[in-house]
């Protein structure tokens, strides 16, 4: 969710506001979520009574869209992808399978891609699905682009036979098997089987795992199991639950108490106790995730590199790291996050901390005197203020006075889509497992974020971001993305904090629950003991 957590990047994501994501609010739970509260715990009270599983995931935020071509936070992608599937999928270690397709081929030229379909696939209303639905779904894909584009340069989709897929590229373009394992390259019916996108997206048709069953786009969400899905015994779930609750603190209470069975994107802070809790414990996996901070460059200050450099040299990163992620994150160097291919903690270097260093930074720049300005984040998350807090001290040993401004998470969003901000934190996500996944939203200033919404632009990194994404995997492109992380390391239109952990709380009663790199939860084979 280049991703959140735009998580899906903005995805932590990620923890807080990922491109496949972004974070959570303070508002208080509302009468209906209440009762949406006594409802839940009443389905599920009738489905353990019927020897039926009912699994309750807690999140921070509603599912307001299915439209896979469409969106890219977190809280969409993640329901995005119990729906739909895609040809190939990635597994905990970034590396790609098939998955709706059986089995694929690349000619050696890297420009053609033939994927053969399995037998039996269907879709959960039990239509078949066949290669027509597959080049429908891309062509949806391309023409509708969004904010997770195609970038491959495809010049033809051919369907020789009903199981066979046939892709052509005008050129070879690398990231091409690993883009198409993002749940945004989903496989849907053909023409929406007659449907307006409206009606079709309220209650969409997909091969996945499970089936939209009731659905509030402000509030909970849940699915069923898909009675015709294609893998054996899978999934073992029969009814799931997204519950949203967008306070830290009722979170982990209600973990506590058994009203729900885990907690996504679980606090850093709760983490030790929760692990050490009484009916509880947490499941953590290396994230393609790296907080930041974000400068707008159309803003005065910070369309001054000098501006940029030395409010990152003020930051003690390797100080903050320790104190926010309480030992679930590593000091970032690179916004590229650790877990990626070609990330490189010996070769790139960042700015290291130096306050002296700092101040004659500033005296480079336009307003050598300092200025004033506001640091935007997210509310409702302990972590993203202290975070804020730490900046702004940052910020005041250099004579930079930063006014905190939080937001609930939807007004947030807005504004930092808007450039209606000046400084963000805020989180990146890498969709698929390919370092393109990150560099294509943070770089191109073309793209859909316009450099994840900073509007930073250096012709150098973009003739970097493009040569990667057409040398061939190996030493030369580690070369290239070694380049492209230190030019970045550099200009700081970023400034990466730290690569953290996705750590999630659950029941200690749980068992088989997956969490995949891009903060993802796979409910296929969980259990209950």
């Amino acid at each position: 969710m280049n991703g959140k957590r735009i998580a899906v990047l903005m995805a932590a994501a990620g923890l807080m506001a990922a491109l496949t994501a972004c974070g959570g609010s303070a508002a208080k739970e509302t009468d209906s979520s209440a009762k949406s509260t006594e409802a839940s715990a009443a389905e599920s009270e009738s489905a353990a009574a019927d020897g039926e599983l009912t699994f309750t995931y807690l999140r921070d935020d509603s599912t307001t869209s299915f439209d896979l071509h469409q969106e890219i936070t977190e809280n969409n992608a993640f329901a995005i992808d119990k729906v739909f599937e895609p040809l190939v999928m990635f597994d905990a270690d970034g590396n790609i399978y098939d998955y709706l397709a059986e089995s694929h081929e690349i000619s050696e030229d890297g420009t053609v891609y033939t994927f053969k379909l399995r037998d039996g696939l269907k879709f959960n209303d039990g239509t078949d699905v066949t290669s027509e639905d597959v080049k429908f779904s891309i062509e949806r894909h391309l023409e509708i682009g969004g904010p997770l584009p195609i970038e491959a340069d495809i010049k033809s989709i051919e369907t020789p036979d009903d199981k066979t897929v046939v892709i052509t590229l005008g050129t070879a373009y690398t990231p091409f098997i690993s883009e198409l394992a993002n749940f945004s390259n989903g496989i849907i019916p053909k023409d929406l089987e007659g449907k307006s996108e409206e009606e079709f997206f309220k209650a969409p048709i997909g091969t996945g795992p499970f089936v939209v069953d009731e659905w509030d786009p402000s509030g909970d969400l849940s699915f069923v199991k898909n009675e015709y899905y294609w893998q054996d015994s899978a999934p073992t779930v029969d009814k799931l639950i997204y519950k949203v609750v967008d306070d830290d603190n009722q979170s982990i209470n209600q973990l506590k108490t058994g009203e729900v069975d885990a907690v996504e994107d679980l606090s850093f802070a709760a983490a030790e106790e929760v692990a050490n809790g009484d009916g509880t414990k947490v499941i953590t996996q290396n994230s393609w995730n790296v907080d930041e901070v974000f400068f707008n460059t159309l803003d005065e200050h910070f369309a001054d590199v000098h501006v940029r450099r030395a409010l990152a040299m003020a930051i003690d990163r390797e100080a903050l790291n320790a104190s926010q992620t309480h030992g679930f994150g590593v000091t970032a160097n690179s916004v590229l996050p650790a877990a990626i291919r070609y990330h490189d903690f010996d070769a790139v270097k960042a700015l290291e901390f130096n306050v002296d260093a700092a101040k004659e930074e500033l005296k480079k720049s336009a307003f050598p005197d300092g200025f004033d300005t506001t640091i935007s984040i997210s509310s409702g998350s302990n972590i993203r203020l202290q975070e804020a807090q730490i900046i702004q001290a940052a910020g005041k040993s250099i004579g930079i006075n930063i006014e905190i401004d939080q937001k609930e998470i939807a007004a947030f969003r807005e504004a930092f889509k808007g450039f209606n901000f000046s400084i963000m934190i805020n989180s990146a996500t890498a969709d698929y497992p390919d370092a393109n996944s990150i560099f294509a939203f943070q770089v191109d200033p073309e793209g859909f974020s316009k450099c994840y919404w900073t509007s930073y632009v250096n012709d150098e990194a973009i003739e970097l971001l493009h040569e990667g994404q057409t040398v061939a995997d190996g030493d030369e492109r580690q070369e290239v993305y070694t380049k492209l992380q230190q030019l970045l390391a550099d200009e700081v239109p970023y400034i990466p904090l730290y690569y953290p952990e996705n750590v999630v709380g659950v029941r200690d009663n749980v068992e088989g629950l997956e969490i995949l790199p891009n903060g993802s939860a796979v409910f296929n084979k969980v259990t209950k003991n």
